[in-house]
């Protein structure tokens, strides 16, 4: 598309350097009876020369810009000196466009500075020494025009070229923001897989190394649990790592509400028993569905690591206004006379809370009273368009 339209652009200057051309040849053939006005007397050759050179160099005005300044300004120069011109200097003016859409400004404005003198002073000496056709008032005010003609072209190329220059900020500055925002998101996915799947075998590899010669057979079903979690949380890791490296990499189905109840399972097989319900109203958006599931997901990955072995309820609700998750354990067995829980470190909780701030909801958790911890988070309803 972009190739497609330089070629419409190089064949427009094309165009207009022709027509510029054959304008300069007629100017050249005008007589003293066409206007009663002073007219170019020189060789009708030498007219053509310079209406060559006025008006062919504005088709490679996007090569060389200062080149083809140059040239039309002494093309323009002398037919001003040989009273050839009937028309503002339109070629400089295209010309000096191009110097300040394309050049920086070190170059175009010292070009602009020598063009504006040179172009108004031909004017003058042509119109009003030379080949006298105005008095020294209307010279001037033809001079005027000119570096009118001249200076809106410039200035008309350097506004379209800051504003091409701010476009391109803030397209820097998105994709930047975009790579951040991917960056992060990667970052929660990445720590939901391993700390959710890592906790789980910690609590078993504790289990079993402290069954490990009193009950031989509840240690091999910890370490039957501790090879399946290891599995799946390579499967898993695998799956997100290949989407990185490559776009043709296998995707699996994105954990939804239909996942919640493995989540459960898995919690029960680390020593938290999981009371789940999910009384969902309509179907769910697929990214508002990935944001649930992570956030019960953290909840119980938090729950095993600090509280179990202990009973956990997990609610989550959704109607018109708004999706409700709520994730309540009920603390270690040692709860009566146990010091309160403080809030648990790490980053999973500020992952809950990042997801949350995505959607414009609320995130609540700390320590209860009676005991244990609670997660809840509430997300507007809008939120599930916004994926």
């Amino acid at each position: 598309m972009k190739a497609q339209r330089q070629r419409h652009l190089h064949a427009l200057d094309l165009g207009v350097a022709l027509a510029l051309t054959a304008v300069y040849i007629g100017f050249a053939r005008l007589t003293g009876a066409d206007d009663g006005q002073p007219v170019y007397t020189g060789p009708f050759w030498l007219g053509c020369l310079i209406a060559a050179a006025v008006g062919l160099p504005i088709a490679v005005r996007r090569r060389w810009p200062l080149a083809v300044l140059a040239t039309v300004l002494a093309a323009l120069t002398a037919a001003s000196l040989l009273d050839i011109p009937r028309e503002p200097y339109t070629a400089a003016g295209l010309a000096a466009y191009l110097v300040a859409l394309a050049e920086p400004l070190r170059r175009s404005v010292p070009a602009l500075a020598m063009t504006l003198p040179v172009a108004a002073g031909a004017v003058y000496l042509g119109e009003a020494v030379v080949t006298p056709a105005e008095d020294g008032r209307g010279a001037v005010g033809v001079a005027g025009l000119v570096l009118l003609v001249i200076c809106g072209a410039w200035g008309a190329g350097f506004t379209v070229r800051n504003r091409r220059a701010g476009a391109v900020r803030e397209q820097r500055r998105r994709s930047e923001h975009a790579l951040t925002e991917e960056r992060l998101r990667i970052a929660r996915e990445l720590h939901d897989i391993v700390s959710h799947n890592l906790s789980l075998i910690a609590v078993k590899a504790g289990v079993a190394g402290h069954v490990a010669e009193a009950d031989p057979q509840e240690a091999r079903a910890a370490l039957k649990v501790i090879e399946e979690t290891s599995r799946s949380a390579l499967t898993e890791m695998r799956r997100t790592l290949g989407v990185l490296r490559t776009e043709g990499a296998p995707l699996g189905p994105v954990p939804g509400l239909d996942r919640l109840d493995s989540l459960a399972e898995e919690a029960k097989r680390a020593g938290v028993a999981v009371d789940l319900t999910v009384r969902v109203a309509e179907a769910l958006a697929e990214g508002t569905q990935l944001t649930v599931y992570r956030i019960v997901q953290e909840s119980l990955t938090n729950a095993v690591r600090h509280a179990a072995p202990t009973d956990c309820r997990v609610t989550v609700e959704a109607d018109e206004r708004e999706i409700r998750i709520d994730v309540v354990d009920e603390g270690p067995p040692s709860a009566p006379g146990h010091p309160v829980r403080e809030l648990p470190g790490g980053h999973g909780l500020l992952g809950i809370r990042e997801r949350v701030m995505m959607y414009g909801g609320s995130f609540a958790a700390g320590p209860r009273t009676e005991g244990g911890f609670a997660v809840s988070v509430r997300l507007p309803a809008e939120g599930n368009q916004r994926t």
